[in-house]
């Protein structure tokens, strides 16, 4: 079976259906891997933590007593360095990441106070580093957080130049009883769609494969059905941060679910009890042009895509029927589209897709 046309000039004729595994990242034995670590991770439990295991951000009392909860993430920006490495564009990543773990810790209704990143050569190049954490400071200053500190290292042997890794750490806080979780939603509860400003930061081991194997394009060649954006433009796109969107109606949100590695059903579930579902309503949008792209030159079957890839939904918020009109203007307010995208229903802590995309 030859894949279907994408419309681009020499595409090739290649055959098979693309997953992530695939592209040589397995959801599953991550999914194992986290599990496998559950015991070890709640053995080093202390009289201050709070929160269960798998949450975005891990919650910790303040040692100085008060209301105040620590909520603190780690994170990185995956595969999708490797197009900023090959376009020798740096700084998009270094904000994509503080944007990425300042939308873990909103998960638990914190706010960012401060950020450290790390940055790991095979050799140190400062041009890059400086591009970097140009990036990391920028998402800094839109998140208010400062930047608190980091570690450069340079590891030969481990990466080989022009590559380079890079990881966040981030701290925010939240007053205690305030916190968003699966413990505040409710039968009725409705679904608050977020829009993604593309990939995010997710999905890129299964991008790249499919816009080198089956588009066969570069970084400075044109994706197609993006009006003359190039393909670095597309895929660098910075994964954008809901703070200002979410922080005015924090105190009339239930849960709010980050869409990160394990897509929509395997990110929304995380907000809720083992007593209800999430019922998404695929027909109330429309897939980016960009999805739609991967998903025909890859021949990617569409539940593939759903765990692979944000569809465009970058975060859902639960919220009760009577608050979603807040949402909705809070969103708007700070230019992210938003729409009710489906609603809790009675089940067993599981995302149901419902319907379509057009």
């Amino acid at each position: 079976m030859s894949a279907p046309d994408t419309g681009v000039p020499g595409a090739p004729d290649a055959s098979g259906a693309l997953s992530y595994r695939s592209a040589g990242v397995d959801i599953d034995a991550a999914d194992d891997a986290k599990w496998r670590i559950k015991k070890l991770v709640e053995s080093t439990r202390t009289a201050g933590c709070l929160g269960e295991f798998g949450a975005f951000g891990g919650m910790f009392r303040s040692p100085g007593g008060g209301k105040a909860i620590l909520v603190a993430s780690a994170d990185g920006v995956g595969t999708k360095i490797k197009v900023a490495i090959e376009a020798e564009r740096h700084d998009t990543v270094g904000h994509c990441l503080v944007n990425h773990c300042t939308n873990d810790i909103l998960a638990q209704g914190a706010v960012p106070l401060f950020f450290l990143d790390y940055v790991a050569f095979g050799a140190l190049e400062p041009a890059v580093v400086e591009g970097v954490v140009a990036g990391v400071a920028a998402g800094c200053r839109e998140n208010g957080c400062a930047l608190l500190g980091g570690e450069t290292a340079e590891m030969p042997g481990v990466y080989t130049p022009p590559d380079y890794d890079l990881a966040g750490f981030i701290v925010g806080t939240v007053d205690e009883g305030e916190s968003l979780g699966a413990e505040r939603v409710r039968e009725g509860d409705v679904l608050v769609a977020l829009e993604s400003s593309g990939l995010h930061t997710n999905g890129y081991s299964l991008a790249r494969r499919i816009v080198a194997e089956r588009l066969r394009l570069g970084v400075h060649d044109l994706f197609p059905g993006e009006d003359g954006a190039s393909v670095a433009d597309v895929l660098l796109r910075v994964h954008r941060s809901y703070l200002a969107a979410v922080r005015p109606v924090l105190g009339r949100v239930h849960a709010l679910a980050h869409i990160t590695g394990g897509g929509l059903p395997g990110n929304l579930n995380r907000a809720l009890p083992a007593t209800l579902d999430a019922a998404v309503d695929c027909t109330t949008w429309t897939l980016p042009n960009v999805y739609r792209v991967l998903e025909q030159a890859g021949q990617v079957e569409r539940a593939e895509m759903f765990r692979a890839f944000n569809m465009g939904v970058g975060a859902v918020v639960v919220a009760a029927p009577d608050d979603v009109e807040a949402v909705l203007e809070s969103a708007a307010s700070a230019s992210v589209r938003a729409w009710r995208l489906g609603s809790v229903v009675p089940g067993q802590g599981r995302v149901q897709l419902v319907g379509e995309n057009s």
